[in-house]
């Protein structure tokens, strides 16, 4: 088998696609994931992953195997997305489109309003894997919504190590062959990147961990949340929020902390008259909820995606995503009402 796959180099560099698809599909996702970690933006990964891999058929021809093909992958992903964080055209942040409500004022206004949600079902085959031996976090854990967020307000180049080192697991000496710089040049990056993602993050310091993935404890959490909110009980809601939870909306920039300031902003919501019914599904290995507005004639119509930050029996961040993301976790425009 291992004589076969490296058959592959050399039919792949003669021009052989399908070679070189064998050669490059198994890593597909989790180019992807690292593309969107470099950039926060479904989409964007999405364009920077098709970049790598035409770039990557260009370049078959000269590959000399002094690296692993994956490692020669993520080499080219990552010069694609640094080429991307320098380019124009940033999606700009959003104005508050409820014209009948006014919202409250806000904690502050984010920065990353391009952050996007990523689906659970792409991430399979993405962070199943073994990170290398130098990874300090979980694979998880380093597609989480906050973790991704925090993220992006690094330098370019600083960011890019960070994710080799520490989420990847890549010793120094490869990532400083990806990157054409020196070893040192690595070190002192990764230094100040830890630094920064450490005073930076919104949501650090010591709190309980999220329930496991589809446990008793996630689903009551769950369960309380979608009474709550379909029921438009205020308290209930609240009761549920930590005292520093957190609640962002990209692409709009309003962000409110505090369980005050987000329960005044979802008093707003729950108070104003509409009724809302939530189809869960996952994002960023996180819960989550497609959320409509019922309308007349029986129909709901798509307003909006939350997705839930967990801290043990209670929410500590509320993520509200535009409806044009639904098509990517197979979430319909419009449903029956119940």
């Amino acid at each position: 088998m291992e004589l076969a796959r490296t058959d592959l180099i050399p039919r792949a560099q003669a021009g052989d696609g399908e070679a070189f698809r064998t050669l490059t599909e198994p890593h597909r996702r989790e180019l992807q994931a690292h593309c969107y970690r470099m950039l926060g933006s479904l989409q964007d990964a999405e364009d920077a992953l098709q970049d790598t891999l035409l770039s990557a058929w260009q370049g078959i021809a000269g590959f000399q195997e002094r690296a692993s093909i994956r490692t020669w992958l993520y080499r080219i992903a990552t010069t694609r997305c640094l080429n991307a964080r320098r380019a124009a055209g940033r999606r700009l942040a959003k104005e508050w489109d409820i014209p009948t409500v006014e919202p409250p004022e806000p904690t502050r206004l984010g920065e990353v309003v391009w952050l996007e949600p990523y689906p659970d079902a792409v991430l399979v085959g993405a962070v199943d894997l073994p990170p290398g031996p130098e990874a300090r976090y979980e694979q998880t854990e380093a597609i989480s919504l906050a973790f991704v967020t925090a993220l992006q307000v690094l330098p370019a180049r600083q960011l890019a190590v960070l994710i080799l080192r520490d989420v990847l697991g890549f010793h120094a000496k490869e990532v400083a062959d990806m990157l054409d710089a020196t070893v040192e040049s690595v070190k002192s990056a990764l230094k100040r990147a830890r630094r920064s993602l450490q005073d930076r993050h919104p949501l650090t310091g010591d709190r309980e961990p999220p329930p496991a993935s589809g446990s008793p404890a996630e689903e009551a959490v769950v369960a309380e949340f979608v009474r709550a909110y379909q029921s438009a009980d205020l308290d209930a809601l609240v009761a549920l929020l930590t005292d520093d939870v957190f609640m962002s909306m990209p692409p709009m920039p309003f962000e409110y902390e505090g369980r005050d300031a987000v329960a005044g902003f979802c008093a707003l919501i729950l108070g104003s008259g509409r009724a809302f019914e939530l189809v869960p599904t996952r994002a960023n290995g996180q819960p989550a909820f497609g959320a409509y507005v019922r309308g007349q004639g029986g129909v709901s119509h798509a307003t909006g995606l939350f997705v839930l930050t967990l801290s043990g029996d209670r929410i500590r961040a509320m993520t509200r995503f535009e409806k044009d993301v639904f098509p990517w976790f197979g979430l319909p425009r419009s449903l029956p009402s119940r």
